[in-house]
């Protein structure tokens, strides 16, 4: 099952949440993404979509938090010359950073050096605390993006600031309930990222049980699962787009501020 935050063109911009079958989008009577997540998927259908007739939005615009993964596969700890951890790497995003499919990738002035980052995420679909069966508390997946401004994170022990200007956080286009396998990148659609999940070094519910552990994560919470070996330099007029099976093509452009 696929659902999507989304506007019709008929609506002045009003967000909707849906449910995608085929070519059409189920229109559903829930007021936000994150209603229809603790619900469990559960709404009545108002209206249908041609598909061609809305624009996708990012999924979740509003998370209580996003929690980030890093050096997670294995080919990427090697690629940066680290020792593999023995427990989760993990900090925090903002969701103002959050944009959605086709929206633009601001590069801002105050960095020299912004790179790409293709990621799956977990959608968190109920409250989870200290859980012992972490698949209960998973709604679904989606592809994100963790931009970050590399020069700003190598000067600095906390990485907020190189993680957190806005539009650093693309997610979509769709929240998918099926577990993807695989992980792709590509820039100006050359393969630059490819990796298969199993590779992750903490795997989807590993990471459920660890950050739970931690904090309470609610519903509509993102986990960003970390990133493969091939991260790259993002310039103005470049398009980038990260892929997973069961969930789609997440695709945006960068633009100078």
């Amino acid at each position: 099952m696929k659902y999507c935050s989304f506007t019709a063109k008929a609506d002045a911009g009003k967000i909707k949440v849906g449910r995608i079958r085929a070519d059409r989008i189920e229109e559903l009577d829930a007021r936000s993404m994150i209603d229809l997540i603790s619900n469990e998927g559960r709404a009545a259908i108002v209206s249908s979509h041609d598909i061609d007739d809305v624009r996708l939005v990012a999924p979740i615009p509003n998370p209580s938090k996003i929690i980030c993964v890093g050096l997670n596969y294995r080919e990427h700890i090697k690629e940066l010359g680290h020792q593999f951890p023995s427990e989760p790497v993990i900090f925090s995003k903002p969701s103002s950073a959050i944009i959605g499919p086709g929206d633009k990738i601001v590069l801002p002035k105050a960095s020299k050096h912004i790179d790409y980052e293709g990621e799956i995420a977990i959608v968190i679909g109920k409250r989870a605390y200290k859980v012992k069966e972490p698949e209960r508390f998973i709604f679904g997946y989606s592809c994100f993006n963790d931009v970050t401004a590399r020069d700003i994170q190598r000067k600095s022990q906390d990485w907020t600031r190189a993680k957190g200007f806005n539009t650093f956080a693309p997610m979509g286009p769709v929240i998918s309930t099926e577990r993807p396998k695989w992980i792709k990148t590509y820039l100006n659609d050359r393969q630059v990222q490819s990796a298969r999940t199993k590779d992750m070094i903490f795997g989807f519910d590993d990471l459920v049980v660890n950050i739970s552990d931690v904090m309470t994560l609610n519903p509509g919470d993102i986990i960003a699962t970390g990133t493969p070996v091939g991260v790259g330099r993002l310039k103005a007029g470049d398009r980038i787009a990260v892929e997973a099976d069961g969930i789609g093509r997440l695709e945006n452009y960068a633009v100078d501020e």
